[in-house]
């Protein structure tokens, strides 16, 4: 009798543990059906396509802000990120780089803003890292602190103003930035650049040695530092990654919305650490795919526009983003005690197997 409860409730457990993996599935389609009978308009070719452009920056996002949360810590400049990032390009499409001592102005191509612009993006990632690794400070404060820094950078690079000409002029050789906003076909630029960023995050997480040192870090810094893993190193790596991906999102945007603006991107990092949750990436550490990151930004993709399309107040929408991300991490606590219940089932049925068995001898 005992032995079957057992079983039961192994059974019960392993049930369970299924459907919690593929809760982030489940969850995206249940809200499909929901908005589709809810907001008559959800289901629809423009209306879809509208989700995947926010679902693409939520996404690159998001995959930043995997790794950062696999090593067990949280990057809230991304949105900030985004925003300076924003300026930084269309400050240069719009009015150039000026050399006050040569009395020049140099329009750069679109390729050098680009470039220039992710360079850029990935040393704010480093410098969040060095502050994390060199200097000590928590995570959370760390970037909490940069947000603001970053923020304020952004404002004053136009002294709060926007740069709405970014279309560039031929005769300046810096035309073609909207490219980045376009789509190829009726498939948004930003949801390529999102497949090609979540394959390669992918290959890199499961592939390369440096994934499995930050998966390492993530569930053991101690243990990972005395295997030999450069934790330091590893994790300004981390932190550059999450930069390079706000910074990408930031010239999407810009491109998208043919102006830069300095508070763009606020409150973004949220989504990304919603999306990166909801998808199964543990705030503890160690655990994590891009796969599940891009299921949990088209959870939240959808969530968003379809409470817009409802007419749902902004208010409101804040009020019930921050309880997915709640529900999420109760999820996820729920899901690892289910685990370690289970290991600890597993150990104790071994050590009974092995009773019997040398009793039996």
């Amino acid at each position: 009798m005992a032995a079957d409860t057992k079983k039961g409730s192994g059974g019960n457990n392993q049930l369970l543990m299924t459907l919690l993996k593929g809760r982030t599935l489940i969850v995206l389609a249940i809200l499909f059906v929901f908005f589709s009978c809810a907001a008559p308009n959800f289901f629809n070719v423009n209306s879809l396509l509208s989700v995947a452009k926010h679902v693409a920056l939520f996404g690159i996002l998001a995959i930043g802000m995997t790794y950062v949360i696999i090593t067990g810590g949280i990057d809230l400049s991304v949105g900030a990120v985004v925003g300076f990032c924003g300026m930084i390009a269309g400050g240069f499409l719009q009015e150039g780089l000026t050399l006050p001592m040569f009395g020049v102005t140099i329009y750069m191509s679109v390729p050098v803003v680009v470039i220039v612009t992710l360079l850029i993006g990935i040393l704010l990632g480093v410098v969040n890292g060095l502050i994390i690794t060199k200097l000590g400070v928590t995570p959370f404060i760390a970037t909490l602190g940069t947000m603001y820094v970053w923020r304020g950078f952004a404002n004053i690079r136009s002294n709060g103003a926007t740069f709405n000409d970014i279309a560039g002029k031929a005769g300046l050789g810096n035309q073609g930035f909207t490219f980045f906003g376009s789509s190829l076909g009726i498939i948004p630029m930003g949801v390529i650049i999102l497949v090609i960023f979540a394959i390669i995050a992918g290959l890199v997480l499961n592939k390369t040695a440096f994934g499995w040192h930050v998966l390492a870090i993530g569930g053991n810094t101690n243990a990972a530092r005395l295997s030999g893993i450069k934790v330091d190193k590893s994790l300004i790596i981390v932190y550059a990654i999450s930069g390079f991906c706000s910074a990408m999102v930031g010239i999407i945007t810009t491109a998208q919305l043919m102006a830069a603006h300095p508070a763009t991107g606020e409150s973004w990092e949220m989504n990304a650490i919603a999306a990166s949750v909801l998808g199964g990436t543990s705030m503890a550490g160690g655990v994590g795919t891009i796969v599940g990151t891009i299921e949990g930004a088209f959870v939240i993709g959808v969530i968003n526009d379809g409470m817009t399309m409802m007419g749902v107040t902004e208010f409101w929408q804040q009020v019930i983003r921050g309880l997915v991300i709640i529900i999420a991490v109760v999820i996820d606590q729920v899901q690892r005690n289910i685990q370690a219940r289970m290991a600890l089932q597993a150990r104790n049925e071994s050590k009974s197997e092995d009773k019997a068995a040398a009793a039996t001898a």
